[in-house]
């Protein structure tokens, strides 16, 4: 949905292009203009994949991400203009299916990390709530309200 491809454009077999990608061209000229996206690429929402360009097989280019030079197999692209993350590379993994945004073991997903830190906290305050329930002492029962003149 909301996809925009170029006409010189080339896409490989097993590509995932997730909405609002574009596979542009930075020319007019009767050219090849467009990228080239080899095999096992994912394509994250929004990104720009912009110039007569090469992405190499099973790289991944993140969400909004503007790429504007070639992409060597099996990297990570990420940022404005896109540039490579120190990840895991992929050229040499298993042929299967990794959705884009799916966390792996070198790089946690930013949700996961959000989810530790709060169970931490909540872990911590939980501990201190505990502390200071045993310090407080149990309420005397009221037996002669002065105001209303019986116990309540």
């Amino acid at each position: 949905m909301g996809l925009v491809i170029g006409e010189t454009a080339e896409v490989g077999n097993d590509v995932t292009l997730y909405h609002g990608v574009t596979l542009g061209g930075v020319s007019l000229k009767q050219e090849k203009r467009h990228p080239t996206i080899g095999d096992c690429v994912v394509v994250g929402s929004g990104a720009q994949v912009l110039g007569p360009i090469t992405v190499g097989e099973k790289a991944l280019i993140g969400a909004n991400a503007v790429v504007l030079s070639d992409v060597p197999a099996g990297v990570t692209m990420v940022g404005i203009p896109a540039r490579q993350v120190i990840a895991r590379n992929r050229s040499s993994a298993p042929d299967e299916f990794v959705a884009y945004g799916t966390p792996n073991g070198d790089l946690p997903g930013p949700v996961a990390k959000v989810l530790d830190g709060m169970m931490g906290e909540i872990q911590t305050l939980r501990a201190q709530v505990d502390e200071l329930s045993e310090d407080v002492p149990e309420p005397e029962p009221v037996t002669d309200d002065p105001c209303f003149g019986d116990a309540r």
